[in-house]
């Protein structure tokens, strides 16, 4: 597994051992996280502005970050986008705030948004813009 596949893969462990219901927003067609995430017992479910072929256990859902299904992500205390364009951010962190689950972002190069939230190492660095309040795991 090549570095690509490696940062994608650590991601992928990190959330499998915190949290419980996961969205990845923007997936595309990588979806090594999402079938970590899958493997480790946490529900997930991914988005993308296109329509994708979903997979077992990965139920993928066409919506847009810029004007969301709110539904789509209820009860998640998790979203996160891999590599997302900075200007998706501001809708991010303001769809954790209305359903209150944290937001992780792994950023592409040395790309961050405001002041980069805070820094979570799992092997790379995540930006975690909003935190929700423990709920349990």
């Amino acid at each position: 597994m090549g570095p690509y596949k490696r940062i994608e893969r650590l991601i992928g462990e990190y959330i499998g051992r915190n949290y419980r219901c996961a969205v990845e927003i923007g997936v595309g067609e990588n979806l090594v996280a999402a079938r970590i995430i899958r493997d480790a017992g946490v529900s997930i479910r991914c988005t993308d502005i296109r329509p994708l072929p979903s997979e077992p256990g990965i139920p993928i859902v066409k919506d847009d970050i810029f004007s969301p299904t709110e539904g789509l992500y209820s009860g998640a205390d998790l979203l996160y986008a891999i590599r997302p364009g900075v200007e998706m951010v501001p809708p991010l962190i303001a769809l954790a705030e209305r359903t209150g689950a944290d937001l992780l972002v792994y950023h592409l190069g040395n790309e961050i948004y405001g002041t980069g939230g805070e820094l979570i190492d799992c092997g790379v660095i995540l930006h975690r813009y909003h935190y929700r309040e423990k709920l349990g795991k």
